[in-house]
């Protein structure tokens, strides 16, 4: 055997670059996010949450366009996913309202960063099994989404965290019970984005970033909290009767699966 035929039966080294590029400033932005919230900037806390979404977005959609996709890749972005919709909004939660709640405050902080993880797990395991027209449970980025508007608006509004300790625990509590739950979420996959749409739609998303631009806090909190209640109400609609398969547990009944 030659030598370049050694070489071309070896496999190639190495990771791609672009799409964990842009894994790793998703994990920046998450990382930052905790610095922030520990200096007190929690509205930088909040904004980098938001642009730890972006890139997870981008990252996933590159690595496909380019065809650059590998096992080492995903399990990166799941570890990054885990510290920007995991830890950070835990401890930006943390410290804007429930270091001064004792113990009920850290285990609040606690319970949406291990149901975080079990939630990530979860997805990982189902990846190319489960109906891709739904999430089962919240996901990870709509629940920071939750944690990050709330934070970010309230810091707008100028509130004090601790003053809201009880509320804003309880808020991380549902929503990281949300993100275990069976309660099903329109995972929006099926929309064809690559389809051509009348002008007028164009209009309506300049329209809408404008919107956003212009009280984006605001705006962001309403649409995520709408988001996370929506799981509970496209359950209960798709399930003749609603029992505790549908809400937690063994989702194998055969009402969920319809």
């Amino acid at each position: 055997m030659t030598d370049k035929q050694t070489s071309d039966s070896t496999p190639t080294r190495g990771i791609y670059l672009l799409p964990n590029l842009l894994t790793t400033a998703g994990l920046f932005s998450g990382f930052y996010a905790v610095v922030s919230s520990m200096n007190g900037h929690f509205a930088s806390a909040a904004v980098a949450i938001f642009i730890a979404m972006i890139f997870d977005g981008l990252d996933g959609r590159v690595a496909r366009m380019t065809n650059t996709q590998s096992e080492f890749g995903a399990e990166y972005d799941s570890m990054a996913d885990m510290v920007s919709f995991g830890i950070a909004p835990g401890l930006v939660a943390y410290n804007w309202a429930l270091s001064d709640m004792g113990k009920f405050g850290w285990l609040a902080a606690f319970i949406f960063v291990a149901c975080a993880a079990l939630r990530l797990a979860r997805f990982n395991t189902q990846v190319g099994v489960a109906d891709k027209r739904y999430f089962q449970g919240l996901a990870s980025p709509a629940a920071a989404g939750v944690i990050a508007s709330l934070v970010w608006a309230g810091t707008e509004y100028q509130l004090i965290g601790q003053d809201y300790g009880v509320v804003m625990g309880l808020i991380t509590i549902v929503t990281g019970l949300l993100m275990v739950s069976n309660f099903r979420y329109n995972s929006f996959k099926e929309v064809d984005w690559k389809g051509k749409v009348p002008f007028v739609v164009v209009l309506l998303i300049v329209l809408i970033f404008v919107v956003v631009a212009s009280s984006p806090a605001e705006l962001l909190l309403m649409i995520f909290v709408l988001y996370a209640a929506s799981g509970p109400v496209t359950t209960i609609r798709s399930v003749k009767k609603l029992k505790l398969e549908h809400v937690v547990g063994d989702d194998h009944d055969e009402d969920f699966k319809n």
